[in-house]
């Protein structure tokens, strides 16, 4: 099995990489940087590196020519983007998605994977839902508002017959997450989250390694014309940092749960802030606002037809814990 990637640089494309390669199929990987750190990774891994970009079709051109599957995983994901950035995110993730399926499509590539989000389907109004579930309101940040686009997309190549699955990740979570509650819970194991923390939300969680593995499964398992949402369920976000607190760590109390109607305006008013002292932007009105969203997403679709197995939030969040304590510990030993 020839398999052409894209976005096999990022946090879920390792981990992708990895589930392709247990499988011994030949992975050509494009990338931006082939010298970059993320690229020398996984080609470590054994993945065929070409120079590209999804923003130009004719770079892909040639690598993907002859694939038996095409596994378009390229994305921007990023809460609280400046201008630049929302423009940045446009071309990568609507364009970009706009010209890989249809590149595919001209090569008549025979299986094709699209990876989106569970953001496509929007709130959930306090129920657990499945792929059936309709968006009830608009997109409330740029990221959503793209891949929510993007997905209309790919379900437009799907009537046109191109054999392609799409798959929606929930929040994905694992060592060396770099998104959101990714990098507070690194800051928790090195004891330095602050007492002071907001969300009041029911996100649904998906452990990286589970979404590699479904997402490989989609390519030999999946059903064409299908769209499989990957999650491990749901855990209230109050729940998830009483979790963190059995664990190792810092922050054994929290002093203040901070309101949705206060947390929306300070994290817009710092976000800015964060941006001009150079430091990543981290606190954002984006980011504060998803903290308290309902997301609840069942797996039991993906579960059942490609025959993975998602292990539970709780699980996923003590096993990306125990990675981030491993991890820290052996760069203090350096």
């Amino acid at each position: 099995m020839r398999v052409f990637v894209t976005g096999a640089t990022g946090f879920i494309g390792h981990a992708l990489v990895r589930a392709l390669r247990a499988r011994g199929w030949d992975v050509t990987a494009l990338v931006r940087r082939p010298d970059s750190a993320e690229a020398r990774g996984i080609a470590a891994l054994g993945a065929t590196l070409a120079r590209g970009d999804v923003t130009d079709p004719d770079s892909m051109r040639a690598p993907m020519s002859g694939a038996d599957a095409v596994i378009h995983n390229a994305g921007m994901y990023e809460m609280g983007v400046n201008a630049a950035a929302r423009a940045q995110m446009t071309a990568i993730n609507v364009d970009g998605t706009r010209h890989t399926l249809g590149l595919a499509q001209a090569l008549a590539i025979p299986r094709v994977v699209y990876v989106s989000t569970a953001f496509y389907y929007g709130e959930t109004g306090g129920q657990i839902r499945d792929e059936t579930w309709q968006r009830p309101s608009p997109p409330v940040s740029h990221y959503e508002a793209t891949k929510t686009e993007a997905h209309d997309i790919a379900l437009g190549f799907q009537r046109q017959g191109l054999p392609l699955v799409i798959a929606c990740p929930v929040a994905v979570i694992g060592p060396g997450d770099h998104a959101g509650l990714g990098t507070f819970a690194r800051l928790y194991v090195r004891g330095r989250l602050p007492p002071i923390v907001f969300g009041d939300g029911h996100p649904s969680f998906v452990h990286v390694d589970d979404v590699g593995e479904a997402l490989a499964r989609c390519v030999d398992q999946g059903r064409s014309g299908e769209t499989y949402l990957l999650s491990g369920g749901p855990l209230p976000v109050r729940d998830v940092f009483r979790l963190w607190q059995t664990t190792p760590g810092g922050m054994k109390k929290i002093w203040w749960w901070m309101p949705k109607w206060l947390a929306v305006p300070y994290c817009a008013l710092v976000e800015p802030v964060q941006r001009l002292l150079g430091l990543p932007v981290l606190f954002s009105a984006d980011l504060a606002r998803a903290g308290f969203m309902d997301l609840q997403f069942s797996g039991a679709k993906a579960e059942r037809e490609l025959g993975v197995s998602f292990r539970d939030a709780r699980r996923a969040w003590l096993d990306t814990l125990g990675a981030e304590r491993a991890r820290l510990h052996a760069a203090r030993q350096r």
